[in-house]
């Protein structure tokens, strides 16, 4: 009689072992190693019977802290032959931390008579890298930051902003009317630039953020905000580029376009903006010696490209920088 227990003990407990010898699950990156704020796609994967009452996850927001999900996920299913189905969940993810990640492995449940069981994928590993700034004075040049890419939008999220566009416009539309009907601007009113000489302002702000030791603080993100407001509103003052209203490429354009810059000038100028970019917007975390060399750069822009002939008192104020060094 236990021989025939033992019998039937495994002829009911083979379907349970060949399903799960025939469900697999596979997790993967479309590619291993993408830039700070690059997009990747992640792919799970499910081959099972169709017959098995089996189903993948569904994440939300991340994958891990520093691997965000922007889109997904986007389902498919396919039958392969044989009685079996794949199962494939797709998602759009992306990173603004640097590192080498390791995503756990996806696994899958099925309820049996006797408990739960789980199928697991194997361990998905993406490499973010920080975007490599070059030198201005290198052979190859300095590159622009290259812009994110532009996730496809659906008409029902398109509309809603087209409606309130055209309501703002007609509001604004409205309110100079009424302004320019019931209210004149006088003289006094105007934006008027200082009187003083730009690069002085220039100078005396750059001493002013030498002495405030910022990034010495572990404030950096503020130490670049300030140090790109003085060079932004030193070329409004000096060359009359509303730069404090543009992008950095905007404004890079304009000065391009409307401002006589040497070759070397403009590429510092470049430097400057583009560096206070990465780390107020890309997170990056610059060393020691490129906050110094930052500030080097903005004070010989301002040396450069100042209006009038350095004076005895302008000499004065120029040279503080080297006095101190020489300290």
């Amino acid at each position: 009689m236990s021989r025939h227990f033992r019998i039937l003990f495994l002829l009911f407990s083979l379907p349970g072992v060949m399903s799960s010898q025939e469900v697999k699950i596979n997790a993967s990156f479309d590619t291993t190693r993408i830039f700070l704020g690059d997009q990747v796609k992640y792919i799970v994967t499910l081959e099972k019977p169709e017959t098995l009452r089996i189903n993948l996850p569904v994440f939300k927001d991340t994958l891990l802290k520093q691997i965000e999900i922007l889109q997904g996920p986007e389902m498919d299913s396919a039958a392969t032959g044989n009685g079996f189905v794949r199962i494939k969940h797709e998602y759009l993810v992306t990173s603004f931390d640097s590192g080498f990640y390791q995503v756990p492995p996806v696994y899958a449940e099925l309820k049996t008579g006797s408990g739960v069981r789980r199928y697991y994928s194997d361990y998905a590993w993406l490499e973010v890298m920080r975007v490599k700034i070059t030198p201005p004075d290198t052979a190859s040049g300095i590159f622009d930051i290259v812009e994110p890419l532009k996730i496809p939008v659906t008409a029902g999220e398109i509309i809603p902003w087209i409606l309130l566009t055209a309501l703002l416009i007609i509001v604004i539309w409205l309110t100079v009317r009424l302004i320019k009907r019931y209210r004149k601007v006088k003289p006094e009113d105007m934006h008027q630039r200082p009187s003083e000489p730009a690069h002085l302002i220039a100078f005396r702000e750059l001493e002013n953020l030498k002495m405030m030791k910022l990034w010495q603080k572990g404030e950096t993100k503020e130490y670049y905000s300030r140090l790109t407001e003085i060079i932004r509103q030193y070329l409004y003052n000096r060359f009359s580029v509303e730069s404090m209203e543009m992008t950095t490429p905007e404004t890079l354009a304009v000065v391009e376009k409307s401002v006589s810059l040497d070759d070397s000038q403009f590429r510092i100028l470049r430097t400057i903006l583009t560096g206070g970019d990465l780390v107020k917007f890309a997170k990056y975390n610059p060393e020691p010696s490129e906050n110094e060399l930052h500030f080097d750069y903005a004070w010989d822009f301002v040396k450069a490209t100042m209006q009038i002939p350095v004076s005895d008192e302008d000499k004065g104020i120029s040279n503080v920088k080297g006095e101190e060094e020489a300290k």
